[in-house]
């Protein structure tokens, strides 16, 4: 299996235009996310589990009643690789979905899980 790189701090600069929400924090791509309360937030953390344990690629993760801070990065490569990428496009796209207008699937009336603030 082939080691992985670090990416260059220009490199992750020009991989974070393509990411919205997402900063560099202590060497780690970091993400807050907002909950309507405890059961969200448990769902939202079950869901970034199972993608992680899939990828075999583990993030750090803050929990709290309505919020997840999300923080990646790759040790063994000593920094942050396409594996800190590909993983927090795969929590945005899920843990941000909501059914399309019209669709078949109506979707909460309710706020569910939204960014969270860029500190937090």
């Amino acid at each position: 299996m082939p080691k992985d790189t670090a990416y260059s701090n220009n490199q992750i600069a020009e991989k974070l235009k393509d990411l919205s929400g997402w900063r560099v924090e202590e060497g780690a791509l970091v993400r807050n996310f907002e909950t309507d309360g405890w059961p969200t937030t448990l769902m939202l953390v079950n869901m970034i589990g199972f993608f992680a344990e899939a990828a075999d690629h583990h993030p750090d993760l803050a929990v709290s009643w309505s919020k997840v801070a999300v923080k990646l990065s790759t040790h063994s490569a000593g920094g942050i690789t396409e594996k800190d990428f590909a993983l927090a496009r795969l929590v945005d796209q899920w843990s941000l979905w909501r059914p399309e207008s019209g669709g078949a699937l109506a979707g909460t009336p309710r706020p569910f899980v939204k960014s969270g603030s860029a500190k937090g």
